[in-house]
């Protein structure tokens, strides 16, 4: 399947022409929302056409993960979290209580946790046994390197009930002890003692926020247990930590020579994921000390199965960059470099 360098950009329909006047911002979590009220305008390789709410979804579909998907990407590479009880102690009953638990995951999605039975979360969930739990877990914010922040991380809560794992009769004991023993040092030395015992919510919530103003959405809870955590998921900080730390200069030819951006003043990968990467672009306002923040998703053509299929496609992008830079042209039908690499613009900040 062949794909086109697409800009995806909001648009107003006058009432008075058939032109078009554009809306400065969009984001993937407005696109719903906005395309039921507005028509939309799409720059393909510089063509302007018209086109529905399902086809600006297919297109945004191609290149980034379904929100299923990063859901359950949270909850997987996070194998610990806040886990949110009903407090039953003197004088705060029925407040909320916060512990930080770690957990591991069943082969349904389940969180699975060992708890002691004197810890106060424990205390809290036996004495309401019919009650609702939250578990919050979202990635690590760095500060080195360009990575994300605060806020500015993706995160997932699942809600649902807790129930005690009966080692009698759990087919799946042997399968959660091995993961814990390789989850966390620590559970060969406690897993036996009397003290301390299995235990599994049932999600019947699950709720993901993309990180700081950007999508935060329901996720059905079956579709959460049929989704699959992204394969680059365990090594995506590591290379997203890489690629703005020693490719500066490739990611400035990129902005500029793909991304059609001028007067950048700063540039860096947020995301990387199989099916693409994730570039944040700063550049000058149109008034004098004023910014303007834009997101781009750079897909890949293929998605890639391993951190080194990573690595090749975003060194394509990279050489693409490059060569239409230097004016290289392969004569095919006047195919520039990078003209086939799918692009989507999927935010737009405006500080003036």
């Amino acid at each position: 399947m062949k794909f086109h360098r697409v800009l995806l950009s909001l648009a107003v329909l006058s009432s008075s022409t058939d032109a078009f006047s554009p809306v400065t911002t969009i984001q993937h979590r407005s696109i719903s929302k906005y395309t039921q009220k507005y028509s939309t305008k799409i720059q393909v390789n510089g063509d302007a056409t018209k086109t529905d709410k399902s086809e600006i979804t297919k297109i945004v579909n191609n290149i980034r993960l379904s929100v299923e998907e990063k859901a359950k990407t949270v909850i997987t590479v996070c194998n610990s979290g806040t886990l949110c009880t009903k407090s039953n102690h003197d004088g705060i009953e029925g407040a909320p209580f916060g512990s930080f638990v770690d957990y591991v995951l069943d082969d349904e999605g389940n969180p699975i946790l060992l708890m002691n039975e004197m810890s106060m979360h424990t205390m809290n969930i036996n004495s309401d046994p019919d009650g609702l739990v939250t578990l919050f877990a979202q990635f690590s914010g760095k500060k080195s390197d360009g990575l994300n922040v605060g806020q500015d991380v993706s995160r997932c809560s699942i809600t649902g009930k807790v129930t005690k794992i009966d080692p009698s009769t759990a087919q799946d004991l042997d399968t959660i002890r091995m993961r814990y023993s390789i989850s966390h040092a620590y559970a060969d030395q406690v897993m036996d003692s009397p003290k301390f015992a299995f235990y599994r919510i049932k999600p019947e919530k699950v709720y993901f926020v993309g990180g700081f103003g950007v999508l935060a959405k329901w996720v059905p809870v079956e579709e959460y247990k049929n989704a699959a955590a992204d394969i680059l998921a365990m090594e995506a900080s590591d290379i997203v930590s890489k690629l703005n730390r020693e490719h500066t200069e490739d990611l400035q030819l990129t902005a500029t020579h793909l991304l059609g951006c001028t007067e950048i003043e700063k540039i860096r990968v947020t995301n990387v994921d199989r099916l693409g990467l994730d570039i944040r672009v700063t550049t000058k306002g149109k008034r004098k000390n004023k910014l303007t923040t834009d997101e781009f998703r750079i897909g890949f053509r293929i998605p890639v199965i391993s951190v080194e299929d990573a690595k090749s496609e975003v060194l394509k992008i990279f050489q693409e960059a490059w060569e239409k830079g230097n004016g290289y042209d392969w004569g095919e039908d006047g195919n520039e470099p990078g003209n086939d690499v799918p692009i989507v613009k999927i935010a737009a900040d405006s500080l003036e």
